[in-house]
């Protein structure tokens, strides 16, 4: 047994522990003894003969015991130990009064009670030898009973010797433990210390602002280089709320709502938090660019809490700010030169203007080939230094989704062909009756440009990367989004590739990407067209079987889509009605399946794609049914 004292309000109290193995002793003694003292009242002995009441209070203290036994716990399992005990002693006490007392041939369990009496703590030995010494007075002095010198010895014997064993056994096991308790307390304070010490060292050390917040808001740490940072000295920062000391705007100096201040959302939701576009007003009033991270420690409300980890990104900020204007001043000057030369060798190449034989004329074309792809090249650095620069602003209209995506997938209709690739539009196909399927018309609000270059991205790719099978464009949606997948039987993405697919100038390096072409910057300036027109885009793929590109944008109803256009040609603002929220990635994302070869005939893909008769123009007018059937 361990004692602890702990003073609370003034007074001592008593921590007690038991360890495991001697908790399950105990309770097993008790249960042992109770079955034993019901075990003979029923076999009914002359000699050993028990009483019904003490059979009684033995089968109440038997369910005690195994109670105790099956609800043990680490707080309370010394008092479950203590009440086993004291359900077993004062079931003996019972048995052995109503036997005989000191003649009972039960006596021999009291030897028991009181060798394991020292094991619950010396107020329990205490308090049974002060017991048993008085029966034994009373016995002696007031029982009228006369006792012979060898009885009263043997009674003598029989009430201190067991207290006396017990003393010194569990005198000598508590020294022992209090040894063993005291060295392992000493190492592991000493852990503790150099544990503390090394903490200490490596986050006043760390080169990035460091600041632990308690779940109330309090600061309860901040290291040398975020004083540095917010120019707070440690000994005033540290009790004060966090928002007293760390104020954050956005990019443009606007102070941050408490609703969308990461140190909040990180203390409310328990999630990690990540931020590269914030600004810190330090206590001087200086603005500074900062990078946060806020990650969640503890559990619940209570004594949970966050480390936000600052960093100062301006000297970066300005170094991409450089390297973006270098890359945009490059691209644009080298376009004019690539564009002479590609002028130059259409001429040449252009029978009208200038007479080659067959092998000079193979050489022009590969070097009208580079030539084109180099200007592909400089005007996607172009793309990428203006959405880096957020110069990259959608000039949204009203577009009928499946009309340009059909417009997109015929222009790539030949290609597909020359390849020997299927591909189909979904939306414009036949039923098995060759009946045409009934479409509702999608409208979304978006820049007709930017989404024309990232469906003929998606829709290219697919055919680039499949080697032979089919590829399917289809168009659906619901009342709130509307979502273009573009499947193939291509080649697929390994699973390690997929999440950085859209980052920029990553490619995935295998034998069968090698002979394709390409920059890296496809999928990236995709991404980031979607997102600025309130759209997000993904993949879904099994390596080696095909791929699945989405596109999702936000949809507008038939109304909406009235309402901007008239507003659109009377030259009013856009009705508020008309405004679309960002399009969130949903749980089920559009699975792959890779679509199989038709075993049927279909309509010819020049006829099912064929674009209308009448020119369609930038902005479609709207059906006039309610329905929005097509």
């Amino acid at each position: 047994m361990v004692l602890k004292h702990k003073p609370k309000g003034g007074h001592i109290s008593f921590d007690r522990t038991i360890s495991p193995f001697w908790y399950r002793r105990i309770c097993e003694v008790a249960l042992l003894i109770s079955v034993m003292i019901m075990v003979l009242y029923g076999v009914s002995s002359t000699t050993l003969f028990v009483p019904q009441f003490a059979a009684i209070i033995a089968g109440l203290n038997g369910i005690l015991s195994i109670g105790a036994y099956f609800m043990a716990r680490q707080k309370v399992s010394y008092y479950m130990a203590l009440a086993a005990y004291l359900g077993t002693t004062f079931t003996i006490s019972v048995l052995i009064q109503a036997t005989g007392g000191t003649w009972s041939p039960f006596i021999a369990l009291w030897l028991l009670i009181g060798v394991f009496s020292g094991i619950l703590g010396w107020w329990v030995l205490g308090a049974l030898a002060a017991g048993a010494n008085a029966y034994l007075v009373q016995q002696l002095f007031f029982s009228g009973i006369t006792f012979s010198l060898d009885r009263i010895t043997e009674i003598f014997l029989i009430t201190e010797a067991p207290l006396v064993a017990s003393y010194v056994i569990w005198h000598s096991q508590s020294r022992q433990d209090k040894v063993r308790d005291g060295a392992e307390v000493t190492k592991l304070t000493a852990q503790l210390s150099a544990v503390s010490s090394k903490s200490d060292i490596v986050i006043n050390a760390i080169a990035d602002g460091v600041v632990a917040i308690g779940a109330d808001g309090v600061i309860q740490l901040i290291n040398p280089a975020a004083q540095t940072l917010m120019g707070w000295p440690g000994k005033d920062a540290i009790g004060l709320d966090y928002r007293s000391v760390i104020k954050l705007t956005d990019t443009k100096g606007h102070p941050l709502a408490e609703d969308f201040s990461p140190i909040r959302q990180g203390l409310v939701s328990h999630k990690p938090i990540d931020n590269h576009d914030l600004e810190l007003t330090t206590k001087s009033g200086k603005n500074i660019l900062i990078s946060l991270i806020v990650s969640p420690v503890g559990e619940g409300a209570t004594d949970g809490g966050v480390i936000a980890v600052f960093r100062d990104i301006t000297r970066e900020k300005e170094e991409e700010r450089q390297k973006a204007e270098f890359i945009s001043t490059a691209s644009h000057e080298m376009r004019t030169p690539v564009a002479a030369i590609e002028g130059y060798l259409g001429l040449a190449m252009n029978p009208a203007t200038a007479t080659i034989d067959a092998k000079a004329m193979s050489y022009l074309q590969k070097a009208h080939e580079s030539t084109q792809h180099l200007g592909r090249l400089f005007q996607d650095l172009l793309t990428v230094s203006k959405a880096d620069d957020a110069r990259l602003v959608p000039h949204p209209t009203v577009i009928d989704l499946i009309a340009l995506t059909r417009e997109i997938v015929f222009s790539l209709q030949e290609k597909a062909k020359n390849k020997g690739i299927f591909l189909s539009f979904a939306p414009g196909e036949n039923d098995i009756d060759g009946n045409r399927h009934i479409t509702p018309v999608y409208y979304t609000y978006a820049d007709q440009d930017q989404l024309r270059e990232v469906l003929s991205n998606l829709v290219d790719n697919g055919v680039k990367y499949t080697k032979a099978g089919t590829v399917t464009v289809d168009v659906k949606g619901d009342d709130q989004t509307v979502s273009v997948t573009i499947t193939d039987s291509g080649i697929g993405i390994p699973p390690e590739d997929v999440p950085h697919l859209f980052q920029k100038f990553y490619r995935v390096d295998n034998s069968d990407t090698r002979e394709i072409g390409g920059t890296g910057l496809g999928l990236y300036i995709s991404r980031r067209l979607i997102e600025s027109n309130n759209g997000h885009i993904g993949v879904n793929s099994t390596y080696g079987k095909g791929s699945t590109f989405y596109v999702q944008l936000p949809r507008i109803s038939h109304d909406q889509a009235n309402a901007i256009i008239n507003a659109s040609a009377s030259g009013t603002p856009t009705p508020v009605e008309a405004t679309v929220k960002l399009v969130q990635p949903t749980a089920a994302e559009p699975s792959l399946a890779a679509a199989p070869p038709p075993t049927a005939p279909q309509a010819s893909p020049a006829e099912a794609l064929a674009p209308p008769s009448q020119p369609s123009s930038t902005v479609p007018t709207p059906p006039a049914n309610p329905n929005g059937q097509a």
